[in-house]
């Protein structure tokens, strides 16, 4: 009887295994020219700018970390933040509340119409932000709007929703208006993704629709609030299209320096101090980015 013995695999030579090296680069070159490109080159091309200053007399110099200790005692930067950070911490939880109560309504399962109820919540986020802020802005007008036909209609003194004190909130509504449905549909299709054995061990124990609520679909769903409240932070500190749409509606309320980003584009566009405009962008990028990664550390921490 004869015996066969197995093909004996050589190893693969130097240059078969450079060539596998080399293929994996050229997969991820095209991601990498355009990353490069269009993210790490612009902040580059930011934080060589905020090192300089361009003045009539004597042209562009180096001035070096000049334009940040110059922002750092800039009472409009940090108004502008305080008023970002408050916009934060009262509307992001608002919307991310009533994000959370639709998907769970929703999923229940008990909602009738529940399709054209999920598209009508999300149907706002396709509205360009532009459109959004134009139409919520004339509502809240006392001579044109819904508030100033409102108090015709009915002979009452509605507040000014484009006031100095209201406008913040006014703003608020509009975001949440718009990003309710986004984040709702981030949270349903999490809790879509449910195993439904748990469910079923839930029914079989008595547990009531609360008990479900807290013990496995909010702690299911745990990663998309942290990515949600991410997302909204980002955005809280990035606000630029709201106020900038409505400051032709409230010019007394909405200053160029009433957010850092539109901040940022009155000194770049209507200043022309670019380079000191380039500084606020950074210092923002740098407190947005510390913020997120404290709200997602935090939350990977509840979630372990």
């Amino acid at each position: 009887m004869t015996v066969m013995s197995s093909p004996v695999r050589l190893p693969a030579s130097r240059g078969a295994r450079a060539r596998g090296r080399w293929t994996g680069w050229g997969f991820l070159a095209p991601f990498a020219i355009v990353f490069a490109l269009v993210f790490i080159a612009p902040i580059l091309y930011a934080i060589w700018l905020s090192l300089f200053r361009t003045q009539l007399v004597g042209g562009t110099s180096f001035v070096g970390l000049d334009n940040y200790v110059a922002a750092f005692q800039d009472p409009q930067l940090w108004h502008g933040v305080l008023r970002v950070s408050l916009f934060l911490l009262i509307q992001v939880p608002i919307m991310l509340f009533l994000s959370l109560l639709a998907a769970l309504a929703i999923d229940s399962g008990r909602l009738y119409g529940r399709s054209f109820f999920r598209l009508s919540i999300f149907l706002p986020y396709a509205v360009p932000a532009v459109v959004a802020s134009f139409m919520w802005g004339f509502m809240y007008g006392e001579r044109f709007g819904l508030v100033g036909n409102l108090q015709k209609l009915f002979g009452v003194d509605l507040p000014d929703l484009l006031s100095p004190d209201l406008i913040l909130a006014s703003i608020g509504n509009v975001v949440t208006w718009e990003f309710l449905g986004y984040n709702m549909l981030i949270f349903y299709s999490a809790l879509r993704v449910v195993p439904s054995s748990l469910y079923e061990a839930a029914a079989i124990d008595g547990a009531s629709q609360w008990r479900v609520i807290g013990a496995i679909k909010l702690p299911a769903i745990r990663g998309s609030l942290v990515i949600a409240a991410i997302f909204s932070i980002i955005g809280s500190f990035q606000l630029f299209n709201e106020p900038s749409i409505m400051q032709a509606l409230a010019p007394n309320a909405i200053t160029t320096s009433f957010t850092p980003n539109l901040y940022a584009y009155s000194l770049a566009f209507t200043g022309q101090q670019i380079n000191y405009s380039a500084t606020v962008a950074i210092i923002m990028g740098i407190i947005t980015m510390i913020v997120a990664y404290v709200v997602q550390l935090r939350g990977m921490r509840k979630g372990s």
